[in-house]
């Protein structure tokens, strides 16, 4: 077994935690020595067909958004990325000028930048810490990724899953790393844009309800069928419904007690407080979202102690 590689605390303290903890990763467990290359194989054709199968519909979905999110950053030299959970590069969008340097540097469909194969990068990184990140030039693990700027985000697909990753790279950087936050703040609005369609596509014919706003990469987004029960649930509705967020399938009932549901009151005071602040706190607009009589509602938020003037908030639309 190789010996881990040594890395002075000094070097650590100047990266950002979530870059601290990968460079520990890549040190100890994945043990990369930094002078290695890259992420230099390739998928073949096939491979990428194969890999593309299995992230399905939602592949198609991000197409929009990923040309939405290339028209706004090709004007600063940055090409668009989507990779699978494993990250693997699916598809790319960028400008023709570009394409050769890019795929000599890997920012291609088929390159594999999981972070225990090309150590820390945006897309390995955001995977593994499940937030944004950004590794500018010199924080990438690897000595020869060293001229690369990169900012990514992981994004759900409707099962609440880690559906994969968004990532902005550039091989010629701003030497300061000026543009990085406002990176990570496009992509955070793109990954929620993603989700929020592929829900919708996933549901649609149901009624969806956004549980409030989010200061996260996941929307709070449940969908109700017509006898008002839960059939799914995002990644963030699931966390603050208190459900499991493994994916697997949701479905309770607002009309019943909800036995065998983790937490139900919580859930569906949740549930009731989203339809009220989509309908600005009025009653009669929420109980006809939710599907239920005016006075059903009307007692099940005495119930649960759920007040007009508490849901009376602003909430972004779907």
């Amino acid at each position: 077994m190789a010996e881990p590689v040594m890395v002075t605390d000094e070097r650590l303290a100047i990266l950002p935690a979530p870059l601290r903890a990968s460079w520990y990763r890549c040190a100890t467990q994945y043990v990369l020595p930094p002078a290695a290359e890259g992420p230099i194989h390739l998928l073949c054709g096939a491979e990428i067909r194969q890999a593309c199968a299995r992230m399905g519909p939602l592949l198609k979905v991000a197409e929009a958004e990923l040309e939405r999110l290339h028209g706004i950053v090709s004007t600063l030299n940055y090409s668009v990325l989507l990779a699978d959970p494993q990250g693997i590069v699916l598809t790319r969008r960028g400008d023709a000028p570009q394409e050769r340097g890019h795929k000599r540097w890997h920012l291609w469909p088929g390159a594999m930048w999981a972070e225990s194969i090309a150590g820390t990068n945006g897309i390995g990184t955001c995977l593994m810490e499940g937030r944004p990140v950004t590794v500018h030039m010199d924080q990438h693990w690897r000595l020869a990724l060293r001229y690369l700027t990169c900012s990514a985000v992981p994004f759900y697909g409707p099962d609440g899953r880690l559906a994969g990753a968004l990532d902005v790279s550039s091989t010629r950087p701003d030497p300061e790393g000026r543009v990085a936050t406002m990176m990570e703040a496009v992509l955070v609005d793109a990954a929620r844009r993603i989700e929020r369609r592929s829900f919708l596509d996933a549901f649609k014919g149901y009624t969806v309800v956004l549980l409030g706003a989010s200061d996260d990469i996941s929307l709070p987004m449940v969908a109700l069928d017509e006898a008002h029960v839960v059939v799914g649930a995002t990644y963030a509705a699931r966390l603050l419904l208190g459900l499991k967020d493994d994916g697997a399938q949701v479905c309770f009932d607002l009309a019943t007690h909800g036995q065998g549901v983790p937490n139900f009151p919580d859930a569906e005071r949740s549930v009731i407080e989203g339809a009220l602040a989509m309908s600005k706190g009025k009653v009669a607009p929420a109980a006809r979202l939710l599907g239920v009589s005016r006075s059903t509602l009307h007692r099940k938020m005495k119930t649960l102690g759920v007040r007009e003037d508490q849901a009376n908030v602003s909430t972004p639309p779907i």
